[in-house]
C-alpha cells in the first residue's frame, strides 16, 4: 500500500482530497563563460524553465576566462539534466569525467547556440553534441552534416567546420514531425533575425536531425538545408542540441523568440523524461511572422 501511495504523489494525482503537485525535475544550468553575451542569455534560458513550472532551476557560473577552474567541479548527481550555456576555458579532468559518467548514466544535456562550438578537443564532449564548429575543427573531427532529399548527408571534403553569414531571420523546416519534441508544431516556422550555423563538423553517431534551415549564399549562408536542431543518444543520455539562441548585448531577443522558447523547452523535458508533455501554443509563429515572447512564458 505504501508504494501505491508513493506512486500516486509522483504522477501528481488527487488523493485523500488532496491535489498533490507533479514532480519537478532538477536542472543545472552552467554558463559563466562565452563569446556571447551569457549574461542576457542565460537569465532568459532560467526564465523559461523556471516559468514552465517543470523544474526546479540551479545556476552555477564558471571562473571567468582565464582564471583558475581547478575548483569546478558540481554534483551532477545532483540533477536530472544540465543545460549548457558556455563557450570557453577546459573544465578540470576530473569534471569532465564526472560529466560523462552522469551523461552516460542517463542524465540529460542540452546544448543550444556556441555551447557547440565549446571543447573542441574533447572527444567525448564532441560525440555528445554530435557536431560542433570553430574551435579548430577540421575534417579530423568529422564530416559536415546537411539535410538533402529527405535525409541529412555527409560531406567529408577537407576544411574548418563552423560558420555562418548575415543575421537574418529564417524559416525552420520540421524533418521529424512525429518526435515528440516536434509533435504538434507547424511544418515551418519563421524564426527572428539569427545567426543560421553551417558547416558543422562532428561524428553524428545516434544523432537524429528534427529541423533544418537554409540561408543563400549572397548572404554568408551555404545554400544548403543545414541542421537546426538535433537529438543525440550517448550511453543511456539523451541530448537535444539547438542551434539558434545568437545573443549579443544590445540583442537578446533571439532566446526570447517563440520558435527558440518553444523547442528548448520541449527539448529540455524531452532529455529529462523522453516524452513532452507540453501543449503547443496557438500564438507560435507560421512561416510568414516572428513572434517574440519578452515575459519569458509561453502562452497557452
Amino acid at each position: 500500500m505504501k508504494n501505491i501511495i508513493q506512486q500516486c504523489l509522483i504522477c501528481g494525482i488527487v488523493l485523500m482530497g488532496f491535489q498533490v503537485k507533479a514532480q519537478k525535475y532538477e536542472a543545472l544550468i552552467i554558463t559563466g563563460q562565452n563569446n556571447h553575451y551569457w549574461q542576457g542569455s542565460s537569465v532568459v534560458i532560467k526564465g523559461i524553465l523556471n516559468n514552465s513550472g517543470l523544474f526546479n532551476v540551479t545556476m552555477v557560473t564558471t571562473p571567468a576566462k582565464d582564471e583558475d577552474m581547478s575548483g569546478f567541479n558540481p554534483d551532477f548527481s545532483k540533477y536530472d539534466l544540465v543545460c549548457l550555456d558556455y563557450n570557453g576555458d577546459a573544465w578540470p579532468e576530473e569534471t569532465k569525467r564526472n560529466f560523462v559518467h552522469f551523461v552516460k548514466k542517463g542524465g540529460g544535456l542540452v546544448v543550444f547556440h556556441a555551447s557547440d562550438n565549446s571543447f573542441a578537443h574533447w572527444k567525448e564532449y564532441n560525440r555528445m553534441i554530435g557536431v560542433g564548429g570553430w574551435g579548430g575543427r577540421t575534417e579530423k573531427d568529422g564530416p559536415i552534416i546537411y539535410w538533402e532529399d529527405g535525409k541529412f548527408k555527409k560531406d567529408k571534403s577537407a576544411g574548418r567546420g563552423g560558420s555562418h553569414g548575415k543575421q537574418d531571420e529564417y524559416v525552420v523546416q520540421t524533418r521529424m514531425p512525429e518526435h515528440p519534441i516536434m509533435k504538434g508544431l507547424p511544418s515551418s516556422w519563421l524564426h527572428t533575425k539569427d545567426e543560421l550555423y553551417h558547416s558543422l563538423r562532428g561524428p553524428a553517431k545516434k544523432m537524429q536531425v528534427l529541423a533544418t534551415s537554409s540561408q543563400p549564399t549572397d548572404r554568408g549562408g551555404s545554400g544548403r538545408q543545414e541542421p537546426v536542431l538535433m537529438t543525440i543518444k550517448y550511453g543511456k543520455g539523451r541530448i537535444f542540441h539547438s542551434v539558434l539562441g545568437h545573443t549579443g548585448k544590445n540583442n537578446n531577443n533571439t532566446t526570447l523568440d517563440a520558435g527558440f522558447m518553444t523547442t528548448y523547452l520541449r527539448g529540455t523535458e524531452w532529455v529529462a523524461t523522453g516524452k513532452v508533455t507540453q501543449t503547443v501554443s496557438s500564438y507560435f509563429p507560421d512561416a510568414e511572422h516572428v513572434r517574440i515572447w519578452e515575459d519569458m512564458k509561453i502562452p497557452e
